[in-house]
């Protein structure tokens, strides 16, 4: 009941995004997924004539139009699909790439009473000078520049006040609209709309808490102490909170502003080396990465150094993925299929329905066409493009921590020959797959998974007999059980299970409407008597909102 009431709560915004998709040509899906009759049903008629000026227009740039005219959270989404390279392809992500957080500021009043309240003083107690006009506005925050007592210049990066409570409804609704995709629209299923929304929910809560953003910050600093060609802003924790960062501004050259670079005489060779070796130096050795290095969030500073925020977006790679990604660009440089397919088995999901052995074929062509070609002319990103390619050709996809990765590699492809038209991804790359295999097959790592695994196999074999013994003695007793579980009967019994609890329900709600009349009509002119009356009532109200809920639940599983 209470997610139905959710769902009642939610309606106007829901027909706002079915607006916006019918105003884009996306009415077909607005109606396969059920939508329209739920809209029509409450008298929120929708106009299904779709505009002419749309016709023009390819479905990217029309799924992109329509993410921004939903807003901040669909702008955010769309930037999230941006990154899963193994389930869309290239016109889409580049199209998705467009999507700008970039919105109008609030003004300072607005913030002001929220700042206040995190700083627990006035701003002009706390700095010694604060601008009040924004240097940036995103859809979750803004930023304005502002100087401590001792002359040092920090940002305050300060949330928009109440996003959180919008941010929130809309992921409840595209959590419910992706359940009803995945039952609706059986060819969408391959995008894994419920496996997407729940990355995306857990991707944008972690970057509303602008503390934890800090935490990553100060983490990747840690990383590269003693690397003076990273500058990553210093932290000021006494006025850090959840809604709320504090840190060092950082002044340098934007990293778009490539004419300043020339100007500065920086060498941007050197400087396209110098961010390869630190994001490899992140995802190969550290397995903690960026993972939205655009050009934004980069900065050119004196001494060839370069600067980097805005540490919401991370990623984590485990030290097993962190090898099978160096065997995976081993053996793309060594063009070695076996090893390529075998990596890809593991990483796909779904890889259990694949045809092991037309992938592998698909592999050995994709990699023999760069046999002969010098390791200086692979383009790396290219290379990792076309094998996700093949995994959506073969029903696969990555895991979410893959996606990132790979789109990290993309980027940084991306921007190396910005800087340097010759820059050499598989170059850059080598001296850390080699160092990664290295400490992966030395002595003392060797000696360290030895002793776990002897570990490990004592354990079990001690465990053994025990284990037995339980077995046998359970199936003496009778009391062995096997379970099997057979997805067409286990959706029956579902449907057992909701026709059960509507009965339920219904009864509880004669009862609620009976029990009411009796009570109304045994009630009389004095005080106990209101009360008898207002019980009445409240009877009458829950028959009501049960019977609601008894409805729609009808209807719901309907429309399935």
């Amino acid at each position: 009941m209470w997610e139905t009431l959710g769902t009642v709560r939610d309606l106007g915004r829901l027909q706002q995004i079915a607006s916006v998709l019918v105003g884009y040509g996306f009415g077909d899906m607005v109606r396969r997924i059920g939508l329209a009759g739920a809209l029509e049903r409450a008298g929120r008629l929708l106009h299904w004539q779709d505009p002419q000026a749309m016709a023009h227009m390819a479905p990217p740039e029309r799924v992109r139009r329509a993410l921004e005219d939903l807003g901040p959270t669909f702008v955010k989404l769309g930037q999230v699909l941006a990154t899963r390279v193994d389930l869309f392809g290239p016109e889409w992500i580049a199209e998705l790439g467009k999507l700008q957080n970039a919105v109008p500021p609030l003004p300072f009043e607005r913030v002001r009473p929220q700042l206040v309240e995190d700083l627990g003083a006035e701003p002009e107690a706390v700095f010694a000078q604060l601008d009040e006009a924004p240097i940036a506005a995103a859809s979750l925050a803004q930023t304005h520049r502002a100087w401590l007592a001792d002359g040092t210049a920090v940002v305050l990066k300060i949330r928009r006040p109440g996003i959180r409570d919008t941010v929130e409804a809309d992921l409840r609704l595209l959590a419910r609209l992706a359940e009803i995709v995945e039952a609706q629209a059986p060819d969408l299923h391959r995008y894994r709309p419920r496996e997407v929304v729940q990355q995306f929910a857990q991707s944008l809560r972690r970057e509303l808490d602008f503390a934890a953003e800090c935490r990553n910050a100060e983490r990747i600093a840690a990383n590269f102490a003693g690397h003076d060609e990273i500058v990553v802003p210093r932290v000021h924790w006494q006025w850090t909170c959840e809604r709320l960062n504090v840190q060092d501004f950082v002044a340098g050259i934007p990293g778009p502003d490539l004419a300043a670079v020339d100007a500065s005489g920086m060498d941007r060779k050197h400087l396209a080396q110098v961010g390869a070796g630190i994001v490899l130096k992140m995802v190969l050795e550290d397995g903690f990465f960026h993972a939205d290095p655009h050009p934004g969030n980069i900065f050119y500073l004196p001494g060839e150094r370069i600067g980097v925020i805005d540490f919401g977006m991370v990623g984590r790679v485990s030290e097993q993925r962190r090898i099978q990604i160096v065997q995976l660009l081993h053996g793309l440089v060594e063009r070695e299929a076996e090893a390529v397919t075998d990596v890809l088995m593991e990483w796909g999901e779904g890889a259990w329905e694949a045809d092991e052995t037309r992938l592998q074929a698909d592999i050995g062509a994709f990699v023999d066409q760069y046999r002969g070609v010098p390791l200086k002319d692979l383009r790396m990103g290219a290379m990792l493009l076309d094998v996700t390619t093949i995994l959506r050709d073969h029903g696969l996809s990555l895991p979410p921590d893959l996606a990132l990765m790979i789109k990290a590699f993309l980027t940084l492809e991306g921007f190396g020959r910005q800087l340097d038209p010759d820059f050499d991804m598989a170059g850059a790359a080598r001296p850390y797959v080699e160092k990664v295999l290295l400490a992966r097959y030395s002595p003392r790592a060797l000696l360290r998974r030895g002793r776990r695994g002897a570990i490990d196999a004592l354990e079990l074999a001690g465990d053994l007999p025990r284990e037995l013994r339980r077995l046998l003695r359970a199936a003496r007793r009778g009391r062995l059980n096997m379970q099997i579980e057979v997805t067409s009967l286990k959706a029956f019994g579902e449907q057992v299970d909701r026709a059960a609890n509507r009965l339920t329900m219904g009864v509880v709600t004669a009862a609620l409407v009976i029990g009411s009349s009796i009570v109304m009509n045994s009630a009389g002119g004095g005080v106990p008597s209101r009360w008898l009356l207002a019980l009445g009532v409240a009877g009458f109200v829950g028959a009501a909102l049960t019977g609601l809920w008894i409805l729609l639940s009808i209807w719901r599983s309907g429309r399935r």
